[in-house]
């Protein structure tokens, strides 16, 4: 694996991959490198936001919002999928201790799935703040909700960056927390396997 990128790195690649991949279509980089696990993640959080503004439409009947709702659930599948490929890529890279330190409850790979949302809100909000069809009143709130999300950005890459940096030392530690997501198995969903013999 490539050296780990810094934790001011990843959310800069996902303010520019937001960017870029507004103005054409979502090409996510080739190669093995942690930044390509953080990419595959991040392009499936992005698919996500607009699949989920296309769900909540109400004016374009009940096919296109089924088929949203479904594209809904697979991208939230491999969204979690590459969280967990981003934890074992740090635990191979870091080899955090099994024991004798403290545990953080969120694992490097759900602080960077949280960084990607939020380089999201970041840019859909920066639109709100440029919109010319909308009034001053509501850019004005919009600036203000921007500043809050910038700043939940700022501190949650130093978090991040800070349990990097102690997983390194050996003072915290952290393991791959599987989400078992139960909603696309059709052998755990009742609605999937009702009926169905086993």
């Amino acid at each position: 694996m490539d050296i780990l990128p810094l934790a001011s790195q990843i959310a800069q690649e996902q303010m520019r991959w937001t960017q870029e991949w507004h103005l054409a279509d979502v090409v996510v980089p080739s190669g093995e490198g942690f930044l390509c696990l953080v990419a595959e993640n991040h392009s499936r959080n992005y698919k996500l936001w607009h699949e989920e503004d296309l769900a909540r439409r109400d004016d374009i009947g009940a096919e296109p919002v089924r088929d949203a709702k479904r594209a809904i659930d697979r991208y939230n599948q491999q969204r979690n999928d590459f969280i967990e490929q981003m934890d074992k890529a740090l635990v191979a890279a870091l080899q955090p201790k099994e024991s004798g330190v403290a545990f953080n409850s969120e694992t490097p790979g759900m602080m960077i799935d949280r960084l990607s949302i939020l380089a999201l809100k970041d840019y859909h909000m920066q639109e709100q703040v440029d919109r010319l069809d909308a009034s001053a009143e509501h850019r004005a709130n919009c600036q203000r909700k921007l500043a809050v999300i910038r700043r939940q950005r700022a501190d949650l890459c130093g978090c991040l960056q800070c349990l990097l940096d102690e997983v390194r030392k050996g003072t915290r530690s952290f393991r791959v927390y599987f989400q078992f997501k139960m909603y696309n198995d059709p052998s755990l969903n009742p609605q999937l396997y009702a009926g169905r013999k086993a």
